[in-house]
């Protein structure tokens, strides 16, 4: 069994309104430190090693489903140690 972590973020160049509403949220309650603020979506699943392409088809499915390639960036973590390997 493995476990890959997915991290789906809005793109530097795109606007993230919610974030900007979290951040000013946070500096009314007396944290005027805050910057940024960036949400995004996180996700980790569960699969059954099986397939030398899992990767390619993981990297499909992030692409196709899990994200909007125009306006969001992924990563892909897989097993705890793994090191982060980020969209282009």
């Amino acid at each position: 069994m493995m476990k890959v972590k997915v991290v789906v973020m809005p793109k530097a160049a795109v606007l993230d309104p919610q974030g900007n509403a979290v951040r000013d949220a946070m500096r009314h309650l007396g944290m005027p430190e805050v910057r940024s603020v960036r949400i995004g979506k996180y996700m980790e699943i569960d699969l059954d090693e099986r397939n030398g392409e899992l990767e390619s088809r993981l990297r499909e499915l992030c692409r196709d489903l899990l994200s909007n390639p125009v306006i969001e960036d992924y990563e892909l973590l897989k097993d705890e140690s793994a090191k982060r390997k980020k969209s282009k």
